[in-house]
């Protein structure tokens, strides 16, 4: 009788255990489910703000893009006509604020920082318009702050810090517009990541084959550069063994090496229509 107790008593045991142990596993799967609810949530929630901010980048591009075509013309700038329309140049000068630079690829952040600067900089020759030069206006380029994407930046951080420094590509050079005449021609687009390399193509050759940009003087055996080879002469040398070298990776109509070269001032009177 008492061995029977005792068997009825571990088959008792028994049950209980599995009982406890099958609802041990359906709390685990449970548990397991939730989180999986909950990280699928977090993706989803992750590429739905992903897909907004490159839908905000595009959209930045695209009015960027109409813009420059607007008041651009071979590389000058209807700043006249930009004044009484000022709030077209300020909602893109804005709208810069709200980009999320951590959501961006390489390319659309090196695009992102070209075009921030350009676009800063119409703005601002615009706001104190009329003037003769972005020099007339004390601290320009390195003292006034301008909000990109969260960050109170000068022209100078952009130009150097965000994108110079970072991406070491010297073709950025002739991206840049400073509003002057001696700057490489500004562009009548917007540049974008998927574009990127053709159009920084596009632009360097655009420069260096400008017979005003690059003087080429046959009698003399000479050759007049922009102060922008002599500036950056360091970055130029990250790809080619020195300024002129690099300036005939571009050209049509290659320099001779036996040329002496020289250094013309750089004219900051503004680039207007």
């Amino acid at each position: 009788m008492l061995l029977k107790l005792i068997i009825c008593q571990a088959e008792d045991n028994k049950k209980q255990s599995k009982i406890k142990s099958s609802a041990f596993v359906l709390k685990k799967i449970e548990l397991i489910m939730k989180n999986l609810k909950l990280t699928v949530i977090l993706i989803l929630v992750s590429s739905m703000s992903l897909m907004a901010f490159k839908q905000e980048l595009k959209q930045f591009n695209q009015e960027a893009d109409r813009f420059l075509k607007k008041y651009v013309l071979d590389g000058k700038v209807d700043y006249k006509r930009l004044k009484d329309n000022f709030q077209e140049v300020d909602k893109l000068y804005k709208s810069l604020g709200s980009v999320n630079i951590d959501a961006l690829t390489d390319n659309e952040t090196k695009a992102l920082y070209i075009n921030a600067y350009n676009i800063i900089v119409i703005r601002q020759i615009t706001e104190y318009f009329p003037l003769k030069s972005a020099l007339d206006k004390n601290g320009f380029f390195d003292k006034v702050k301008h909000n990109v994407g969260g960050e109170m930046l000068t022209l100078d951080q952009i130009e150097k810090g965000k994108v110079i420094i970072p991406f070491r590509d010297p073709r950025v050079h002739f991206a840049f517009s400073c509003a002057a005449i001696g700057c490489p021609e500004l562009a009548n687009f917007a540049f974008t990541a998927d574009k990127l390399d053709a159009q920084l193509d596009e632009r360097t050759s655009n420069s260096i084959n400008n017979q005003d940009f690059i003087k080429v003087k046959k009698n003399q055996n000479q050759v007049e550069l922009s102060m922008i080879f002599k500036w950056y002469e360091r970055d130029f040398k990250m790809k080619s063994d020195d300024a002129l070298s690099y300036i005939n990776q571009y050209r049509k109509n290659k320099i001779p090496e036996s040329y002496t070269i020289d250094f013309y001032e750089y004219d900051w009177n503004l680039n207007i229509q």
